[in-house]
């Protein structure tokens, strides 16, 4: 994988750029925190466990639920919900575990189309629609994952510079894009009562499910 640049700390970006149960953990993580703290915390996880890398999922997928919690508590908290948030890994990692024999990778290298592969996503515990079209964005873009029909899957994300999501954080200049037009559309949204972000200018007519380009972009 390419070497990706989320977190702001060197050995944090590390193990998710060569560890694919290390991204999907930051990426499950990225909720309701920084980018930067989301994507810190399958290292900082690590650390608190004594693991070694790469991860098992087995391993995270066995161990008692309050000892997990308890690594996610411990401060500073690996996340602002930390007692869910750890609820939630250790079934993303049951999921890995049981249906892609513990190799996270087989997630999107086994995918036909950019179809597949956001609805493998979907169905991941502490997914959802957005966050697979944002990942599979992130495939796309930074990853060299690029099987059929991924753009139109990750519709808006995976448009070229969108600058609407992780997926197009590749340094500092471009992580202060992505925040500059997160609040651009809130406040717009604000000022127009939420409509802008339910017209958008335009939506592909294909594209899948009842949420239109602007709700993409606000949630």
């Amino acid at each position: 994988m390419a070497h990706l640049h989320f977190s702001g700390n060197q050995h944090a970006d590390q193990l998710i750029s060569d560890d694919p149960l290390a991204l999907l953990i930051g990426m499950v993580l990225d909720q309701q925190i920084t980018i930067e703290q989301a994507f810190r915390g399958p290292a900082v996880l690590v650390d608190r466990l004594g693991i070694t890398i790469p991860i098992d999922p087995n391993h995270i997928a066995a161990i008692d639920p309050d000892a997990l919690a308890q690594a996610f508590s411990q401060k500073p908290s690996i996340h602002r919900y930390p007692a869910s948030m750890a609820a939630r890994v250790q079934e993303l990692c049951r999921v890995v575990a049981r249906q892609y024999s513990g190799d996270a990778s087989e997630i999107w290298r086994g995918a036909r189309d950019g179809t597949e592969l956001r609805a493998r996503l979907e169905a991941l515990p502490g997914f959802g629609a957005r966050k697979a079209r944002i990942f599979v964005a992130l495939c796309g873009k930074q990853m060299g994952v690029r099987p059929p029909g991924w753009q139109h899957a990750s519709y808006p994300f995976g448009e070229p510079r969108s600058f609407l999501s992780v997926a197009d954080v590749v340094d500092d200049a471009s992580l202060c894009e992505v925040r500059r037009r997160k609040r651009e559309a809130k406040a717009l949204a604000k000022a127009t009562g939420g409509t802008a972000a339910k017209t958008p200018a335009s939506v592909p007519s294909t594209a899948s499910g009842n949420k239109t380009a602007g709700a993409w972009t606000m949630q």
